[in-house]
C-alpha cells in the first residue's frame, strides 16, 4: 500500500476533480502491474493496473488507495466489474470514498462478488493524500491554501507596497511549483493594481521568464471593476482562463468589454459591499475546481479568515524584520480581542527552504 500511495501522489495537480489514486497488483510475492490515475475523464488506476497485469492478476491481490467505483455517472466505466471479471481473489483498500454515489457500495458489490476485501490498511495516510478531494465532496467549495510572503515579523510589503522581493529565488519556485498544482489561483483588485502579476506557474530560475505546463485558472475579486484592460492577468486567455469576479456596482459596459475579450466575468452576490467570498468558493466548487491557492493581499486573508474558508496555510518567512505599524501586515482588519480567539494552526511543520523558512500548517474552524 506504501507503493500504491506512492504512485498516487504523482497525480498532483492533474486529476482534479477526481481523486489521487494508486493501484498496485501483487500475485505470489511479486509486482505484476501498478498504475496510477493520470488525468480526470482518462483511465482509473486499477484499470491501468489490471492492463499491465494481464492474466497474472488471477489469483492476485489489488492494493489500492480508494474504494473502487461502481457507478456510472461519469466519463469512465466503473471499476467493481473490471475487478471482479478480472479473477483476483482479494481487494486491499486503504480508505473509502466519501462521494455518495460510493461510499460503501464499491466494497460491498465486490464482497457480494465473492472476493475478499480489506478496508483501512494506511487509511490516515491515504486521508491525507486526498484531503482536496474529500473537503470538495464534503463542502461543495474548493480547498482553499492561504500563501503568505513575509518578514519574521509578519510583515508582507512596506507602506508604499513594495513587496519584491522579501523571499527568496528558492521560495519563489517553490510558489510556482504549487500554483502548478492547483485548480485555482486567486487574489482580489488590490493585488492586482499594486504588483500586476501574471499568476502563472513559472519554470525554474534559468527558465523563470517562461511558463511550464499545467496552468490555474486565474481569478479575480474586484467589486466595482477597477481592474486595468492592461493587466498582466487578462492575458494568454486562451490557455490560462481568467475569472473576474464583480458586484452589481460595476459597470455593465466594462462588463461586456471584457467578455468580448474572452475575459470571463461573474456577478456575484456582495457581502459587506465586497464580492462575497463565499459564493465564489462554491461556484468554483459547481465548476469542478477543487483548490484554490489563495494569493491575496491582507484585507481578502482577513476576510477569508473570518469567515472559515481558509484550510491550509502556507508561509514563506525570509529572516527579516521591517518593523513599522504602517507597513502591510498577513492579516488585516481587526485582530480578535482575546488570544483564544486566534486561528490555531494543527499538524504544523517548519522546513528550510533556501534562504527562508516554510510553515505549513492545516486550519480547524474557529468554534
Amino acid at each position: 500500500m506504501t507503493r500504491a500511495l506512492s504512485l498516487a501522489a504523482r497525480g498532483k495537480g492533474k486529476t482534479s476533480p477526481n481523486p489521487l489514486v494508486g493501484a498496485v497488483i501483487v500475485n505470489q510475492g511479486r509486482v505484476v502491474g501498478e498504475a496510477y490515475h493520470h488525468q480526470a475523464g482518462k483511465p482509473h488506476a486499477e484499470v491501468l493496473a489490471l492492463h499491465q497485469a494481464g492474466p497474472r492478476a488471477r489469483g492476485g491481490v489489488l492494493y489500492v488507495t480508494l474504494e473502487p467505483c461502481c457507478h456510472s455517472d461519469k466519463r469512465t466505466p466503473p471499476c467493481v466489474p473490471l475487478l471482479v471479471q478480472s479473477g483476483l481473489k482479494q481487494v486491499c483498500v486503504a480508505m473509502p470514498d466519501p462521494n455518495p454515489q460510493v461510499s460503501g457500495k464499491g466494497v460491498q458489490k465486490l464482497k457480494r462478488a465473492g472476493l475478499e476485501v480489506v478496508v483501512g490498511l494506511l487509511e490516515e495516510e491515504a486521508q491525507q493524500l486526498n484531503e482536496v478531494y474529500r473537503h470538495w465532496i464534503k463542502t461543495g467549495r474548493p480547498f482553499v491554501t492561504l500563501k503568505g510572503a513575509m518578514t519574521l515579523d509578519g510583515k508582507i510589503a512596506t507602506k508604499s507596497g513594495q513587496s519584491k522581493w522579501i523571499t527568496g529565488e528558492q521560495a519563489r519556485r517553490d510558489v510556482h511549483r504549487i500554483r502548478g498544482q492547483a485548480d485555482v489561483v486567486m487574489v482580489g483588485i488590490g493585488t492586482v493594481m499594486a504588483d500586476n502579476p501574471t499568476l502563472s506557474a513559472r519554470g525554474s530560475q534559468n527558465t523563470s521568464a517562461k511558463r511550464k505546463g499545467r496552468q490555474p485558472v486565474r481569478v479575480v475579486l474586484d467589486s466595482r471593476l477597477r481592474i486595468s484592460l492592461k493587466a498582466n492577468v487578462l492575458s494568454w486567455g486562451h490557455e490560462q482562463p481568467t475569472i473576474v469576479c464583480t458586484t452589481a456596482q460595476a459597470s455593465p459596459k466594462k462588463i461586456q468589454t471584457l467578455k468580448d475579450r474572452g475575459i470571463q466575468v461573474w456577478v456575484m452576490p456582495q457581502k459587506n459591499g465586497r464580492v462575497s467570498l463565499r459564493a465564489v468558493l462554491s461556484k468554483l466548487g459547481k465548476a469542478g475546481l477543487s483548490s484554490v491557492f489563495l494569493e491575496g493581499g491582507s484585507t481578502l486573508n482577513a476576510s477569508a479568515l473570518h469567515e472559515d474558508l481558509i484550510n491550509q496555510v502556507r508561509l514563506y518567512v525570509a529572516p527579516l524584520l521591517l518593523g513599522g505599524q504602517d507597513a502591510k501586515s498577513l492579516i488585516g482588519g481587526i485582530s480578535p480581542k482575546m488570544i483564544e480567539q486566534s486561528w490555531h494552526l494543527v499538524n504544523s511543520e517548519i522546513k528550510k527552504i533556501g534562504q527562508d523558512w516554510l510553515v505549513l500548517g492545516s486550519l480547524n474552524p474557529r468554534k
